[in-house]
């Protein structure tokens, strides 16, 4: 009978999560469109649906039982999430830049409550998505809200579609002339891929890692520089 009530439990868990995701992504289908700019004048009036997830967010803690894909896939969300959130708290304004409180900017700002503690968005990537997953794609999984990020995803990520998106995201970002440029023998690079370069050359270097997804293959002595990064509001 404990057996039948704890898969019972379970159930209704796992029922829960995806309903909640659905209201996470049916958000990210209507407010972000296919180049991932944000309409935050429209996404602020469905801060209470916003609000919905994040108070899902509040409540959920991953446990063992959790799939490291199903929970790579939650981080990421509340990453994502908290970011929109923090934006339509400060908008408008011109770039995630100019939010400051108490002297800390967006990303140290203890606000995120993830199970009942409370993180800064700085812990959720470096703390827990970088060290405990070591996946560098997390790096197009998760959105700073800016112009030079890889662009933020119109879908929600779940335990079932999280390996597939990413490598979509990374193929999309890695070909994006806007954001990366590439040719046989010179590369212009995301500055990403500077202030995570040992994220992307723990399996080679850092243009085997860009040849895995460019649609140009790059030389392996090729002269690799990096661009200026662009702050700007991801805004439609």
């Amino acid at each position: 009978m404990k057996k039948y009530i704890f898969t019972l439990f379970a159930f209704f868990l796992l029922i829960n999560l995806q309903a909640q995701t659905e209201i996470f992504d049916q958000l990210l289908k209507k407010h972000v469109d296919k180049k991932g700019l944000v309409n935050y004048d429209a996404f602020k009036k469905d801060t209470d649906k916003l609000n919905q997830y994040i108070s899902y967010l509040e409540k959920t803690t991953p446990n063992n039982s959790w799939s490291a894909n199903k929970e790579k896939a939650f981080w990421m969300n509340a990453y994502n999430a908290y970011t929109i959130k923090i934006i339509l708290k400060n908008y408008p304004l011109k770039s995630i830049l100019k939010i400051k409180e108490k002297g800390k900017d967006a990303w140290n700002i203890p606000f995120a409550v993830v199970g009942g503690k409370t993180y800064t968005l700085n812990t959720i990537e470096h703390e827990i998505l970088r060290k405990k997953f070591n996946d560098p794609r997390i790096h197009v999984g998760i959105n700073c809200a800016s112009g030079s990020c890889p662009q933020l995803g119109n879908v929600a990520f779940t335990e079932k579609n999280v390996e597939k998106k990413l490598a979509h995201f990374m193929k999309l970002f890695i070909n994006d002339a806007s954001r990366n440029k590439i040719s046989k023998n010179k590369v212009q690079l995301s500055k990403i891929f500077d202030w995570f370069k040992g994220d992307f050359t723990t399996n080679g270097s850092l243009i085997d890692f860009l040849n895995k997804y460019s649609t140009t293959k790059i030389n392996k002595k090729a002269k690799i520089s990096f661009l200026k990064y662009d702050w700007t509001l991801n805004k439609q």
